[in-house]
């Protein structure tokens, strides 16, 4: 597979932001899902909405979320509804929790742990996406970017305890705490398999911001500070090489403060669901980095 281009900047601003999506140079087809982390309410590294708002609202975006599978304030719809007031989110652009009304099945092609994945039925709704995603650590699956929020992320609460246990029809949380972690790894480039497949490739594009770089993810009602500096907005149509960029700049930051998050991806094997997704073919781990 030819490289991917990545498109760089260190500017983290709404200016920023808006100025990388542009070197795209692609216009998002009809309704428009922005794909985000809400954040679980206690924690505050979650994208904001001033730095998204010009961007999300430049391109008549609307901002989406799933409920979680793990107890917490993201958990019901009642509760979700108000994360999204309460973070700022649903001052900035029209919301919608996609699981709110049911499920969707998406058939998983040439899968290596699951044959199916299971998001929220308002998915069939949006003819285009934009996977705006917070790069940070990540205390399950070593580190959170495009790829799993492309999958944990649109995953229905029961698809994400699906893709959490490979297929296993066992929801529960000792399950997914006790799963195996590269099983789990694997599902989640299964998920992106689908999704990808059912949106067409053509209509996604994925935004990386590298900001807040916590060994935790936005889920964590107390995560840990961030013991690194910020780097910057990365964006790409290839989902893998933007992951791919993110974690080498990570380890290419002169700070040293990067070694509890090289720790915390490399100790749950982070990597891996970017391996995976390549061998698949959902994207390449090669990349040309243009800075803007």
């Amino acid at each position: 597979m030819q490289k991917a281009t990545v498109y760089f900047t260190k500017d983290i601003t709404p200016e920023g932001l808006q100025k990388v999506y542009r070197a795209l140079g692609v216009e998002l087809p009809g309704k428009v899902a922005v794909k985000i982390s809400t954040g679980e309410p206690g924690g505050h590294n979650f994208l904001q909405p001033a730095l998204i708002a010009p961007l999300v609202q430049a391109i008549g975006g609307t901002i989406v979320e799933s409920n979680t599978a793990y107890a917490g304030r993201r958990d019901t719809n009642e509760a979700h509804w108000q994360t999204f007031k309460d973070h700022g989110f649903a001052a900035i652009a029209p919301c919608d929790l996609m699981d709110e009304e049911g499920e969707l099945i998406l058939p998983v092609d040439g899968g290596v742990r699951i044959r199916e994945n299971i998001v929220g039925s308002h998915l069939k709704n949006y003819q285009s996406m934009l996977v705006l995603s917070h790069f940070k650590g990540h205390p399950m699956a070593g580190l959170g970017g495009a790829l799993k929020n492309m999958s944990i992320g649109i995953a229905s609460s029961r698809g994400k305890a699906w893709i959490h246990t490979s297929g296993s029809g066992d929801t529960s949380m000792n399950a997914i705490m006790t799963a195996d972690q590269d099983s789990f790894l694997d599902a989640m480039a299964d998920a992106d398999q689908s999704v990808m497949a059912y949106m067409g490739r053509e209509n996604i594009v994925y935004i990386n911001v590298a900001n807040r770089l916590s060994v935790d993810c936005d889920c964590c009602a107390e995560p840990a500070e961030p013991e690194m500096m910020d780097i910057g907005i990365f964006a790409s149509l290839d989902p893998v090489a933007v992951d791919q960029a993110c974690v080498d700049a990570v380890y290419a930051s002169p700070d040293p403060g990067k070694a509890a998050l090289i720790e915390r991806m490399e100790s749950l094997n982070g990597v891996h669901t970017i391996e995976t997704a390549a061998q698949m073919g959902l994207g390449s781990r090669a990349y040309e980095l243009v800075e803007i």
